[in-house]
């Protein structure tokens, strides 16, 4: 929940929210730029043992956590599930274009919302039954199927958005019981921990090109998501929202200029549906909280829908 004060600083949030947007689509071109030179889980691995290195700051809120059962089970099965999406999306990333790589990333907020009332009980009203079903029919203009050949990142990029959902539905059971910032830095370790095996069974030396190139990845990553966050204290997130739209025009931009990749107007159109739907259920969460309908639970925007990154 934000505060009055915060709320009064919409232009700010606003700014915030597109340096966020700006950082994850050069941390996107970058993912890309790697093509195939490395694995795709030997490369999300390196990106997130890079991360940690970022984590230092809060090593305090790391220490304070009890490391209770409970607590072990809920850090592990979300390291495995989030490990899962990473490696998806980075498999991805590499096949294909960087627009429908960021439109169908924008499903994640809709399988959140889906599962919070399938697992966690909260209520789905019709209208968001409505605004689910126009993300899904954005995603059907995008993928076409029927018109056009759905590739394997097609297919990675659904199971992404998928896993990081249920991800995002762990962390909002955690954040009840344990400090958001340390759910946040938890995460990074543990999806570095669970990505370990499988970054051993494809390993090849990496190139000093490389590797500079996936530390300068996980820097674009964290100064997202501390943008973003800056941008959720400033300004409520149905404020804040509608700006994330700005990536699927830089990525398209991008794709284009750098990456000779063709401007597909249908997924422009379709992307413009998801979001539209994201944005709307945002805003019917925030009318709700101010209104006392529904009980506030912790904001989680600031992980969504980067989070795999």
């Amino acid at each position: 929940m934000t505060s009055p004060h915060d709320q009064q600083r919409p232009v700010i949030g606003m700014f915030w929210m597109f340096a966020a947007g700006l950082s994850f689509v050069g941390m996107n071109a970058l993912v890309k730029m790697l093509g195939t030179n490395m694995n795709p889980i030997q490369a999300a691995f390196l990106r997130y043992a890079f991360g940690l290195v970022f984590l230092l700051p809060a090593i305090g809120a790391i220490v304070e956590t009890p490391l209770t059962r409970r607590n072990l089970t809920l850090f592990g099965l979300r390291g495995v599930i989030h490990a899962i999406a990473v490696m998806l999306w980075f498999f991805a990333m590499t096949r294909i274009p960087l627009a429908e790589v960021t439109a169908m990333n924008y499903m994640t907020p809709i399988y959140v919302t889906a599962g919070a009332a399938l697992f966690l009980g909260e209520k789905l009203a019709f209208r968001r039954i409505a605004a689910i079903g126009i993300a899904v029919i954005g995603v059907l203009i995008v993928l076409r199927p029927g018109f056009r050949e759905i590739m394997p990142g097609h297919l990675a990029m659904l199971g992404t958005a998928l896993a990081l959902g249920g991800s995002y539905l762990l962390a909002k059971v955690m954040v009840r019981d344990i400090r958001p910032l340390a759910v946040v830095t938890h995460l990074s370790i543990w999806v570095t921990i669970v990505l370990i095996p499988f970054a051993i069974a494809v390993w090849e030396p990496p190139s000093l090109r490389d590797l500079g190139v996936l530390f300068v990845i996980a820097s674009f990553a964290t100064a997202g998501h501390y943008f973003m966050t800056l941008a959720l204290h400033a300004a409520p997130v149905a404020v804040t929202q509608p700006v994330t739209f700005l990536q699927l025009i830089w990525a398209t931009l991008v794709g284009t200029l750098v990456f000779h990749e063709s401007v597909d107007i249908w997924v422009i159109a379709g992307g413009t549906l998801i979001l539209a739907a994201v944005s709307f259920i945002t805003w019917r969460e925030a009318v709700l909280n101010r209104s006392g309908a529904i009980s506030p639970t912790p904001p989680q925007g600031a992980e969504v829908p980067s989070a795999a990154r």
